[in-house]
């Protein structure tokens, strides 16, 4: 949830808890077999070529087998091989998690210069309404900012509103490595926003980069602006449930556990980006140290050592946050559990003065963002607790971080 701010959105939530037990009945009809009756996406035809594919004579591995083993096929290949496959199958090769980065950035490049030239015909296409012209000018101008020198696209989807992630700093290099997660209304077109430019994920990314630097000189740092899931739109039934977060998590573990060296990674956690966060807990590999929720509706638990990880739990909310009045419960898979500030739930609470609202917690100079870039550089002893939890840096050192027991 990025920038919402007023009671209706409230009403909203209440609203769709109370339609609990009608969307159970939904989900076990022929409602939800229609969902899954969806035509062909680019990228299904991207991966379909794929798998017809060859070099040297032999086929070519399945894009979705384990990152280790698709390193090794990319470091059995020469150089020209790799340029080749990137060329041939740019879609695939720039989502591979396991291709090296550098590959994927240039493999993204050309996949995004693609669908610019679909959109630019998108844009002349007589038989398309002036309202979808337009929207296909909008979506050109945004993949044409995507291809601007030095962007390192790390990931790229046309399908559906657009999926995106870009890195910020060396991942080759990084000592730490953050990952920003955003909430609903996250797509291509909003994945950067010149007004309010800070409830964006590139506004959020870069804002912690520079923070980061700032909060450490000497630590080597990378960020990513993670929106390369699909997010719900608006606060509608999706919000209300895991069903984006559920794929939005086997998303970012895959991301997680591909991601090049051994650097310790930090997941920054946006609204419903938490809840994503929180159902992908249990499975993200031990260099995981640390996941921050900020303005969170949930992370799909009751007490943060449901969560099963032993990454270090963080929870903010700024005292105007709407969201402080979301309905915390989950009932018939509708809302997203305890609220992670409270005391029982026991995650480390942040102080995020200054914050503004729901979505001004990556702004800079406030102590959110200070706080996140404690935690990113692994200088615990910088951030500010919260006035209600002054012992949030309490145990550090402690072998299971997220439990304060």
């Amino acid at each position: 949830m990025t920038s919402f701010d007023t009671s209706p959105q409230l009403n909203a939530w209440r609203a769709l808890l109370a339609l609990a037990v009608v969307f159970v009945m939904l989900a076990t009809s022929g409602w939800t077999a229609l969902r899954h009756n969806q035509p062909a996406t680019p990228l299904k035809a991207a991966l379909s070529a794929w798998e017809k594919g060859q070099i040297a004579g032999r086929h070519l591995p399945d894009a979705q087998a384990a990152p280790a083993r698709l390193a090794r096929f990319f470091a059995s290949l020469t150089e020209r091989e790799r340029t080749g496959l990137a060329r041939r199958h740019p879609l695939v090769v720039g989502n591979m998690n396991g291709a090296p980065v550098e590959l994927r950035y240039r493999a993204n490049r050309i996949a995004i210069g693609q669908a610019r030239e679909v959109e630019s015909k998108r844009m002349r296409d007589s038989r398309l309404t002036p309202a979808g012209q337009h929207e296909a000018g909008r979506r050109m101008h945004r993949l044409s900012a995507l291809m601007s020198p030095g962007r390192h696209i790390l990931a790229f989807s046309p399908e559906g509103s657009g999926r995106v992630a870009e890195v910020f700093g060396s991942l080759a290099k990084a000592q730490r490595v953050s990952v920003v997660v955003p909430g609903v209304d996250t797509d291509l077109l909003t994945f950067q926003r010149t007004h309010r430019r800070y409830s964006a994920p590139v506004g959020m990314a870069k804002a912690l980069h520079a923070a980061e630097r700032a909060a450490s000189p000497s630590t080597r740092t990378a960020v990513i602006a993670w929106a390369d899931y699909t997010a719900p739109s608006g606060i509608g039934m999706d919000a209300a449930t895991a069903m984006r977060a559920a794929d939005g998590a086997v998303r970012l573990n895959a991301l997680v556990r591909a991601l090049p060296g051994r650097a310790p990674v930090s997941l920054f956690c946006h609204s419903y980006g938490s809840v994503v966060c929180g159902l992908a807990a249990r499975e993200l590999p031990g260099r995981v140290s640390d996941i921050a929720v900020a303005g969170s509706p949930g992370m799909r638990a009751e007490k943060a050592s449901q969560l099963r990880t032993d990454a270090r739990v963080w929870a903010m909310r700024d005292a105007d946050d709407w969201v402080r009045d979301v309905p915390y419960l989950e009932v018939g898979g509708i809302g997203h559990g305890a609220d992670p500030v409270s005391p029982g739930f026991g995650a480390r609470v942040l102080s995020a003065a200054d914050a503004k609202g729901h979505s001004g917690y990556f702004e800079p100079g406030t102590d959110s963002l200070l706080n996140f870039a404690g935690i990113g550089v692994g200088v615990y002893d910088t951030v500010q607790c919260a006035p209600e939890d002054g012992d949030c840096r309490a145990d550090l050192s402690g072998t299971t971080p997220s439990g304060r027991a």
